[in-house]
């Protein structure tokens, strides 16, 4: 089995981040949310994995992942130039994917699970694809599927106005190479794009056998700048664990889980788990609170951090409370002024703010 990462796309609900970041290198808990990813397929045993990459990130997806080598997976890059649907992507990797089965993931997206109980359920099975399923409180942002009482998709829609059910398709999907038919059979949707939903409906529609899980842990879609840091407090909460690898004084308190990275300097400050601070990092004279990632090479001083995600390289300097942010690389935010209230703010890479 081949696996298959689409890692395209403008990422235009993360802007102004996305500028300069492909949205799926957005950092949680201080690793690119694609690395996971990566991570995900490797222990499932997938070694052969296609990336798909468009003209807005290829540069930057190609010098994050290399070569695979430390994964123990080798990478084909494929390129997409359109965003024409994820059934086109599918179509692009043609070349690539041959005669195999394969699990097609989304770049930007996370479950707790794994995949791995999945991708051997599917080569025992007989099924001609399995997709997984997510209970969601607002259905029509997603498509949706219709599952039968013995687990069979029945039905599936791309974001309807009046959904027929709960069950969002999260975004990984295991296909045998009968999908290839069903691609070729399908047309763009209203949107001018090859929906993946049409595939699988089309394999249904033929008889053939798409099985459904609905997962019962956590998803993550982390298109937006709440979703990101939703999902940075998630893998925070669920997969980090003590440890200290940098300095820190006599009179700061380091509580609960938090990594405090190699050649890291912690003086004068609070740190209240779970939170990562990344190598390289100066923290002085500050609090640096719950559900917090500061990046590589980072400088806080005389400020209180909670709840956000500082990028590498950045400083925060003199700010009374920053919350809810989401701070690109080697950007700056300094108070000049008198400012009490908490800063919320969402700015891309090299910004510099002064309140």
């Amino acid at each position: 089995m081949k696996g298959l990462i689409l890692s395209g796309g403008k990422g235009t609900r993360l802007r102004p981040l996305t500028y300069s970041i492909p949205k799926q290198l957005v950092p949680v808990a201080n690793k690119p949310i694609l690395h996971f990813v990566v991570e995900d397929l490797a222990k499932a045993g997938i070694r052969e994995i296609g990336v798909i990459y468009s003209p807005e990130t290829g540069d930057e997806v190609k010098r994050s992942l290399g070569s695979g080598e430390r994964w123990g997976v080798s990478f084909t890059y494929i390129y997409q130039p359109e965003p024409l649907g994820l059934a086109h992507a599918v179509k692009t990797a043609r070349d690539f994917l041959g005669d195999s089965s394969f699990v097609m993931y989304l770049g930007d997206n996370l479950i707790n699970s794994g995949i791995r109980e999945f991708v051997n359920e599917f080569a025992n099975s007989g099924a001609d694809a399995i997709i997984l399923l997510k209970e969601v409180a607002d259905p029509t942002r997603f498509g949706v599927a219709v599952v039968d009482g013995d687990g069979r998709v029945q039905q599936l829609v791309e974001k309807p106005k009046q959904p027929p059910s709960n069950l969002a398709l999260v975004g990984i999907y295991l296909f045998s190479p009968l999908v290839h038919e069903a691609i070729d059979r399908i047309k763009p949707s209203w949107r001018g794009e090859l929906e993946i939903t049409d595939a699988i409906q089309e394999l249904v529609n033929s008889g053939h056998r798409v099985d459904a899980h609905v997962l019962q842990g956590w998803w993550l879609d982390t298109g937006k700048k709440d979703d990101m840091l939703e999902a940075n407090r998630v893998v925070l909460d669920d997969l980090i664990a003590r440890e200290i690898r940098g300095s820190v004084d006599d009179i700061s308190q380091i509580t609960g889980r938090v990594i405090v990275g190699e050649g890291a300097e912690i003086t004068g400050s609070q740190v209240r788990g779970p939170a990562v601070i990344g190598a390289h990092t100066v923290v002085r004279n500050s609090f640096i609170g719950s559900y917090t990632s500061i990046g590589d090479g980072c400088l806080v001083e005389n400020s209180c951090i909670e709840f956000s995600v500082i990028m590498e390289g950045s400083q925060i300097r003199d700010v009374a409370k920053l919350d809810e942010s989401l701070i690109g690389r080697n950007s700056k935010v300094f108070k000049d002024g008198r400012v009490k209230d908490a800063l919320r703010l969402c700015i891309g890479d090299d910004a510099e703010v002064r309140i």
